[in-house]
């Protein structure tokens, strides 16, 4: 039986990258005319695994990196001047987007508003411990004071 490299996930077969065992028939007339799978030769076995090596490197680089800035993000506060009433209500309201943009100003680094975990805007003046999503499981609580604007 020849082998196969899977370039794509294959319900009954595997996942993709993973080299398994399928008949030539099968190959050739179902798997490769849809680019679902190559020949496994010894050169694309090793193209396949420093590929694979790359990816786990960047992803785990990307990880460290999160945690890095969940650290510095940890540290961090946020002030955010807002017009106000006499009340002390704020004209409009604080989202999740000035609180990235106000991010991206103190420390430089880019978040998407969604990852932004506020249950509502902020529409009163005060201080807010805001949580944020760095990255895939990696969260950070920002401290965010909403302050009188002069």
């Amino acid at each position: 039986m020849p082998e196969a490299i899977l370039l794509e996930d294959v319900d009954t077969l595997g996942e993709q990258g993973s080299v398994v065992d399928v008949s030539k028939g099968y190959l050739r007339n179902y798997l490769i005319p849809r680019r679902l799978a190559q020949p496994a030769t010894a050169k694309a076995v090793h193209a396949i695994r420093q590929r694979q090596e790359a990816v786990e490197r960047a992803e785990r680089h990307a990880q460290e990196r999160a945690h890095d800035n969940a650290a510095l993000l940890n540290r961090t506060v946020l002030t955010i001047p807002a017009q106000t009433g006499p009340d002390g209500r704020l004209f409009g309201s604080v989202t999740a987007a000035d609180i990235v943009g106000a991010i991206r100003d103190a420390r430089g680094i880019k978040l998407d508003r969604n990852k932004v975990h506020l249950p509502e805007p902020i529409k009163n003046l005060g201080t807010y411990m805001v949580v944020v999503e760095v990255n895939d499981g990696v969260t950070s609580t920002v401290k965010t004071m909403v302050v009188a604007q002069k």
